[in-house]
């Protein structure tokens, strides 16, 4: 699994479409309505799966009220890590998109933080398991792992 990590706009589409110029692409994207509970179905043969809109499906969730926040980052962090077996079964390659976001700042409200807070440790979960990480700042990619 690969991660691509940057701010609002900063070319995180773009990126993946540069490393992956002849692929195929395979996109699950909460920013068209699509539930992450639908991956696998989307996931079509010999194409690239790209996963993004994590903020989105999180707010849900937070939203939702139907869980602690430690519980929603566990089943979070066991899709990724279902998406790496996956990929490694099919032998295929998937890219998981994430919108990084706060830089410091504190939100007032507290859903928000309470989604900062959920973000930053899916993040984190989201750079242990991926084989590499690419950090995009106003559309230059970074290879930081």
């Amino acid at each position: 699994m690969q991660l691509i990590i940057g701010g609002a706009y900063s070319g995180k589409r773009q990126a993946v479409r540069k490393l992956y110029p002849s692929k195929k692409i395979s996109w699950v994207s909460a920013y068209e309505g699509i539930q992450l509970g639908h991956w696998q179905n989307m996931w079509e043969e010999k194409t690239l799966l790209v996963l993004e809109g994590w903020e989105v499906w999180l707010r849900d969730e937070i939203e939702g009220g139907r869980c602690q926040l430690d519980v929603i980052r566990e089943g979070y962090r066991h899709t990724l890590e279902a998406v790496c077996s996956e990929e490694n079964r099919r032998n295929e390659h998937a890219v998981v998109i994430m919108l990084e976001m706060g830089r410091g700042i504190v939100p007032i409200a507290e859903a928000d933080r309470s989604l900062r807070d959920v973000c930053g440790w899916l993040q984190q979960d989201a750079a242990t398991l991926a084989a590499d990480v690419t950090y995009v700042w106003h559309g230059l990619e970074k290879k930081i792992k």
